[in-house]
């Protein structure tokens, strides 16, 4: 499997050094000299700032158990470039990923600008999916909306706007308004669109938008909890008629489940046959890797969540005081990512706080933020850094030792949270 991802990250790599450059231009060129595969496949559009990784894996899981051939594409991955593309829960082949890679690679015109690598492996996802004739795809936006390598069709079955923070601001404008214009462009002409809790002004741009597209617009309130007798160790929700298990962590799965299932209602309407069963049951199969998930690192508790920006890492605490339990914080960050504002959501009085580099990525320095860090949230019980994640979590998990009570939380980035994964499939 090694061999094979190096092989995926060989013919991956070159594309990197062209950066992040939002636009269409490129891509519609590398698609229609690959035969326009997107237009092959109906799909369902998921935006937002938050949420739309738990979105997209509910609609796979539901519209998998109703026995369609379903197609999905989200972004970043934690560990295997093959994550991102998969049908049925599958991730493509490792062996398949390579032949289309090389098949893009060919097909690249040297008179023309080259694609970036997002580029390049969304369209060899339109060519999977294509030749794979699934029945429809769920299609994560990588960044911002309008401009985004994914929104290449002119219709969707749905869109979805999942919810808006502001994150990415310096590509996608300084505003909510700003990214919520950003974020408004997967809305297609006369095309539903499924909307989520938004901000006041980004909610009036998406609003403004859909109307002026004449797409029929639903903003879905919150699932809620609900006591199920006998069912003390599973959560429970309700959105309209319809009660379900909940097998993802957090208070805001209430938002993502419940904006799952009113795009699975606009398919119904549209002829999907999707019935209760499979929605109940496709949500309860429903697992997303790196999210509020509980592992263990030396066989000792350990909980693991993106938290890569502050709506997420707002999510995250919520989460944890729920647990009522000290913490010890291993985090590490990307140099772009609004640093201050994750520890004002994350970090509380006698907290522990290990700080360490994102490996392979742009990280933000260490010592830097255990001086923010401390700025932010004087009272710290402890605040180090450390060289590589795999020492932090061993002297966090040796310290919490003495403390049984303690919980240990690695945050900060999907990517630092892939590379302990990779740790442990190597041990």
């Amino acid at each position: 499997m090694v061999v094979k991802e190096n092989r995926i990250s060989t013919l991956l790599d070159p594309f990197q050094r062209f950066g992040v450059h939002l636009g269409l231009d490129r891509i519609k060129k590398l698609l229609a000299d690959l035969g326009n595969p997107h237009d092959q496949v109906p799909i369902i559009h998921v935006a937002g700032s938050n949420g739309k990784g738990s979105v997209c894996a509910y609609l796979s899981s539901i519209l998998t158990e109703a026995g369609y051939r379903v197609g999905r594409y989200t972004s970043p991955h934690l560990v295997d470039w093959t994550e991102r593309i998969q049908i049925n829960e599958q991730a493509i082949a490792n062996t398949a990923l390579v032949e289309i890679l090389q098949e893009i690679q060919s097909a690249i015109a040297t008179d023309t600008p080259s694609p970036t690598q997002f580029e390049v492996i969304t369209a060899a996802a339109w060519l999977y999916f294509a030749r794979s004739q699934v029945d429809l795809a769920v299609i994560e936006v990588g960044l911002g909306g309008r401009l985004d390598a994914t929104n290449v069709k002119e219709s969707s079955l749905v869109s979805v706007i999942t919810s808006l923070s502001k994150e990415h601001w310096q590509r996608l404008g300084p505003t909510l308004a700003d990214i919520a214009r950003e974020k408004a462009g997967v809305i297609k002409a006369n095309c539903p669109v499924i909307v989520g809790q938004l901000p006041g002004s980004a909610k009036e741009v998406v609003q403004a938008k859909a109307e002026e597209l004449n797409a029929p617009m639903t903003i879905v309130e919150p699932a809620t909890e609900v006591k199920i007798t006998g069912s003390n160790q599973t959560t429970w929700a309700k959105y309209q008629d319809l009660q379900y298990p909940l097998p993802l962590l957090g208070q805001v799965q209430l938002s993502n489940s419940a904006l799952a299932i009113a795009t699975i209602k606009v398919l119904q309407q549209q002829g999907w046959l999707i019935p209760e069963l499979a929605i109940q049951t496709g949500i309860n199969k429903t697992r997303w890797r790196g999210r509020l998930q509980w592992t263990t690192w030396n066989d000792c508790p350990l909980l693991i969540d993106g938290a890569h920006n502050p709506a997420a890492a707002i999510a995250l605490r919520q989460y944890v005081d729920t647990l009522e339990r000290p913490v010890t914080w291993v985090m590490g960050m990307l140099s772009t990512k609004d640093h201050e504002d994750i520890f004002e959501a994350l970090l509380r009085p006698n907290d522990e706080l290990h700080l360490v580099p994102v490996p392979g990525h742009s990280s933000a320095d260490p010592e830097e933020l255990a001086t923010l860090a401390i700025q932010v949230c004087p009272r710290l019980n402890n605040c180090q850094t450390h060289q590589d994640v795999a020492q932090a979590l061993d002297m966090a998990i040796t310290q919490s030792d003495q403390d049984p009570d303690r919980l240990t939380i690695l945050c900060g980035s999907l990517y630092l949270i892939g590379s302990i994964s990779c740790l442990k499939q190597n041990t």
